[in-house]
């Protein structure tokens, strides 16, 4: 039943997913600490008006964030995030079974799970899609991070990591995030398929950093 939670002005360097578990808690406060990321679990706090999380070392929000649609207060605040927008692109070339079940899944290549051992079935479910739309592609364990700003509620854009299947799709977005930008600012799909290349500095401010 816990409704406030007060953690700042310690040294803590991670939060444990299991405040997820507190279904009542209203207001959290992590401000003041070494935080580097943020659990997608948190996500579940669907009772959450209050995060604090300035003056940390946040370089990006999980995506899971925008689930939390009761949010009022968000602080952001002297976390690099803020300070420096985030371009460095990070790539494994994918392995040879990756390429095989990305062939497979791209191409609907028909199979039963009677065809192929139980490892390489269970590893072929794990396929995630390319949120590029005029990919189509899927990927396993490679692919890129980048930091996308996303609109929150219409309130504000947050910084989010970004998964795409190759290098080759980081740049695809643009002509299609102009065009549907214009139409509508607050739909997420528009915010996904926006280039980073395209997002200017000005948008940064655009970030709540109260």
């Amino acid at each position: 039943s816990l409704e406030f939670l007060y953690l700042g002005g310690n040294f803590i360097t991670a939060i444990p997913p299991e405040l997820a578990k507190l279904p009542s808690l209203r207001y959290l406060v992590l401000c003041d600490n070494k935080i580097q990321s943020i659990p997608p679990q948190l996500a579940q706090l669907h009772s959450l008006r209050s995060l604090s999380l300035h003056n940390n070392l946040l370089t990006y929000l999980p995506r899971e964030i925008l689930n939390l649609v009761h949010l009022d207060e968000l602080s952001l605040r002297g976390n690099p995030l803020v300070v420096r927008f985030v371009r460095d692109l990070t790539y494994n070339p994918p392995s040879l079974q990756e390429l095989a079940g990305r062939t497979v899944k791209t191409r609907n290549v028909p199979y039963a799970p009677s065809d192929l051992p139980e490892s390489l079935v269970r590893y072929l479910s794990l396929a995630s899609n390319c949120p590029n739309p005029k990919c189509g592609g899927v990927y396993f364990d490679s692919c890129v991070r980048q930091i996308k700003f996303v609109d929150f509620c219409g309130k504000y854009r947050l910084p989010l990591m970004h998964y795409l299947c190759s290098p080759e799709c980081s740049s695809p977005f643009s002509s299609a995030s102009q065009s549907s930008t214009s139409q509508s600012s607050t739909s997420q799909s528009e915010s996904d398929s926006e280039d980073e290349a395209s997002v200017a500095a000005h948008r940064m401010q655009k970030v709540l950093l109260g």
